[in-house]
């Protein structure tokens, strides 16, 4: 199983939705490959935004390898599930999609109400808040890749 984040710039929501989702995967001992990727190409090359590595990092996760890149054709072929952080990534990732991708391309939370945004907290400010939600939506993805592999 290959999994991509998806957010706008690939240096705050998506490396941490990387890096926490891997470790709970290796915490649980499942094979999975993960990336991240951004919409945008504003940040290529970059690390993640400092602020998201010292809150990250206050929580025992490594983001500091990461580096910022743009999604690109060969992603809708080389990974299973694409995961986009809010609506506006879900769009801009679906009217890029080739017509032959065969990735599964959707939300990363699900709220009771349905899908939910992991708000940008390059823009809010609020790191915090976008950690506690990446972290609940990694632990939901573990529940289900577990799921899956037990069937």
């Amino acid at each position: 199983m290959r999994i991509l984040f998806l957010c706008l710039g690939n240096i705050c929501r998506s490396p941490a939705a990387e890096a926490i989702t891997r470790a709970k995967a290796v915490a649980a001992g499942l094979d999975v490959t993960f990336d991240s990727a951004g919409t945008g190409s504003w940040h290529l090359g970059e690390p993640p935004y400092a602020p998201m590595i010292e809150a990250a990092s206050a929580r025992g996760y490594d983001l500091s390898t990461l580096r910022a890149r743009q999604i690109g054709p060969q992603d809708y072929a080389g990974f299973d599930l694409i995961l986009a952080m809010d609506e506006n990534n879900l769009r801009d990732v679906l009217d890029q999609a080739p017509r032959d991708m065969q990735a599964q391309v959707q939300m990363f939370l699900e709220g009771p109400a349905g899908p939910q945004d992991v708000p940008d907290p390059y823009f809010t400010r609020d790191f915090e808040t976008s950690l506690d939600l990446i972290e609940a939506g990694a632990e939901a993805l573990v529940a289900d890749l577990l799921a899956d592999q037990a069937k």
